[in-house]
């Protein structure tokens, strides 16, 4: 186990109030979900896009069903289907600019879905949920 450092915060009136409701609703003390908001944010801070980090950061107070949702979102089938048309393009001739623009902004949806699936696995494991079995991830039908 790693060693543990006790920090004291002040928080606004108003960040207290939202982090104590959001402990009420998961029936969880609030320094536990205190804990779970920094220990999740931590890994991501630096690495995601700055409009992400804060999403990022508001997940753990998600309960868990909202997680378990989360860890199965996709990028929806249009969009997908569209990333893959144009990576198919790709390899048979030089994309114009305004399909290098989508295929950037298609390729930046993915990577924003995958860093929340990865982060709602994240806090599911420290939650006590098993995520070594990748079939619970696949997206609901």
């Amino acid at each position: 186990m790693s060693a543990v450092q006790t920090v004291t915060l002040s928080l606004p009136q108003t960040t207290y109030d939202q982090i104590r409701r959001a402990a009420e609703r998961a029936r969880r003390p609030v320094d536990e979900v205190l804990v779970e908001a920094v220990t999740a944010v931590a890994p991501v801070i630096d690495s995601a896009p700055e409009r992400l980090r804060t999403a990022l950061a508001q997940m753990a107070y998600l309960n868990d069903g909202a997680l378990w949702q989360a860890a199965r979102a996709t990028m929806p089938a249009e969009q997908r289907e569209r990333l893959e048309e144009l990576h198919h393009q790709q390899q048979q001739r030089e994309l114009t600019a305004e399909e290098q623009a989508e295929e950037q902004a298609l390729l930046a949806l993915y990577r924003e879905t995958l860093l929340i699936r990865a982060q709602a696995a994240v806090l599911l494991k420290q939650r006590g949920y098993d995520v070594s079995d990748l079939q619970q991830f696949a997206p609901l039908q």
